[in-house]
């Protein structure tokens, strides 16, 4: 067997689950991925069996140590990286889930925030969020009130809460035989319970929800070692625990105020730092823990939720059929010279930020008999960049400086028309790394720090390589008028009222 060391990453999200392996230089060494099943079984209702997203991890660690042939021994540590607000609650004497896990899609919630709407005020003082379907004390609150029992035995401590970087660090370190019971700051500020300026449970917001503090995990930071793997990876420390938003913040290397990163895939996720003091978002964004490590003082960030992005370009190719793949749309785009006064807002079911309207719904704007479908497709790209640029300037107006650059990654990233675009409508450099799996690697990047495998932070910025960079070309008098096209369109899209409420 090798003598390499390597640090594992672990990534579950929504539709797979992955296991990666890095070297001292940051490069990929294995991958090993498994789908994993969603089920919808009312409307608005998504879930997931955490049992089997517990036994897809089980499956893809030992797969990525085969493929570079390594085993435990090789491994100095262990990160997570997950989908962030998945609620799971289980018993804490057989580890079996209570119920489905309830994913972060899920919307059944809505009549609990609307209870607790009241609250608002507080929630934004300690939380740094408005209530919403979105955050996962809902949903743990809807299980409470809907499992026969739930409730008394979480007064006994019988059961236990937690996000997905919960449940996998009780299941590898024992289970039901002494399981490490803890949440990081990253998930747990995605919960509607915990206090900004305390990292810890807040009492009061707890109280709101009526949420027996004795089913709710130790908070922890971003990089410390919270116990090792009994299972999978015996011996091995687990070292690193953040969302998958803020691994990739990390991945990114954005230690520093003013550094940004925005993921493209089905949504967007944009995310800046805004370093050691929280900034309150009057503008629509998400105030949010970025990383925190023991003994320094916490990072904070404000993040921009953009619901449809690469969905867009799916649409365009499943439902209207006027492409055959995703990368044609490329080609089409670049057939002409702009969108012929075309836009396209893409609120199938509402608008994120930096709106928050459930009930806007899209619009196509500006058709005459001048646009083809090249001008549609890139109406349809463009979407995505100019939903960048609302976020970006909200938080602009709400830190009070705008990023230096923006770094990128994501599948849409292989767009070239669209990141030039993004980079034009911003006017500052849009960079995108040479390792695209910048959740993972952010994962591996905190847990190897966490164990010395990396000395510090400077360690890290040496292993960054930069594959590709686009820089703002277009003048600004076309900006501005762009814009102004983009935001009337906006406009109407939140005046449109829904369907069926005629």
């Amino acid at each position: 067997m090798s003598d390499q060391r390597a640090v594992a990453a672990i990534d579950l999200g929504t539709t797979s689950a992955r296991c990666m392996l890095f070297d001292q230089r940051g490069r990929m060494l294995s991958i090993a991925q498994r789908e994993q099943r969603q089920s919808f079984p009312q409307p608005g209702w998504a879930e997931q069996d955490a049992l089997e997203l517990w036994r897809t991890v089980g499956r893809v660690i030992p797969e990525a140590l085969a493929s570079a042939g390594l085993d435990a021994s090789n491994v100095v540590a262990l990160g997570i990286a997950n989908q962030r607000e998945t609620t799971v609650v289980w018993d804490r004497r057989t580890g079996r889930p209570v119920a489905p896990a309830i994913t972060w899609q899920d919307t059944r919630t809505g009549p609990i925030v609307e209870q607790i709407s009241a609250h608002a005020e507080d929630f934004d003082r300690i939380a740094g969020l408005y209530p919403g379907t979105y955050f996962a004390a809902p949903r743990l609150r809807w299980l409470l009130d809907n499992v026969r029992g739930l409730e008394s035995k979480a007064q006994r401590g019988e059961v236990l809460f937690g996000t997905l970087e919960s449940w996998l660090i009780w299941n590898l370190t024992g289970g039901p035989r002494g399981g490490v019971h803890v949440s990081d700051v990253t998930n747990a500020s995605r919960t509607l319970l915990m206090d900004l300026h305390s990292l810890q449970w807040s009492s009061k917001l707890a109280g709101v929800f009526d949420i027996p503090e004795a089913m709710l995990p130790r908070i922890v930071s971003n990089a410390e070692v919270y116990g090792r793997c009994t299972t999978v990876l015996p011996g091995v420390p687990i070292a690193a625990a953040l969302g998958d938003q803020q691994a990739a913040l990390f991945g990114q290397m954005c230690f520093e105020p003013r550094e940004a990163k925005c993921t493209y895939g089905t949504g967007a996720f944009l995310l800046m730092n805004v370093g050691t003091s929280i900034v309150r978002s009057r503008r629509g964004l998400l105030s949010t823990v970025a990383y925190a490590a023991p003994g320094a003082e916490p990072m904070y960030a404000l993040e921009g939720p953009i619901a449809v992005a690469g969905s867009l370009v799916q649409w365009f190719r499943d439902t209207l059929g006027v492409i055959g793949t995703a990368p044609q749309i490329e080609t089409l785009a670049s057939t002409v010279d702009d969108n012929g006064g075309c836009y396209i807002v893409p609120a199938f079911s509402g608008m994120f930020s930096p709106h928050w309207d459930p009930d806007a719904r899209g619009i196509v704007v500006g058709l005459t008999s001048y646009i083809t479908k090249g001008h549609l497709a890139r109406a349809v790209l463009e979407a995505t960049a100019w939903q960048t640029w609302e976020v970006v300037n909200a938080m602009t107006d709400d830190s009070g400086v705008p990023p230096a650059r923006l770094a990128v990654d994501g599948g849409m990233t292989s767009n070239h028309l669209l990141m030039q675009f993004v980079a034009d409508v911003l006017d500052i450099p849009v960079v995108r790394p040479f390792v695209s799996e910048t959740v993972s690697l952010g994962a591996a990047y905190a847990a190897g720090l966490a164990v010395g495998y990396w000395p510090d932070r400077a360690a890290l910025r040496a292993n960054r390589h930069t594959a590709a960079a686009w820089y703002p070309s277009m003048d600004a008098r076309v900006r501005r008028r762009e814009a102004a096209g983009w935001r009337a369109a906006v406009a109407q899209a939140l005046t449109i009222e829904p369907a069926g409420d005629h």
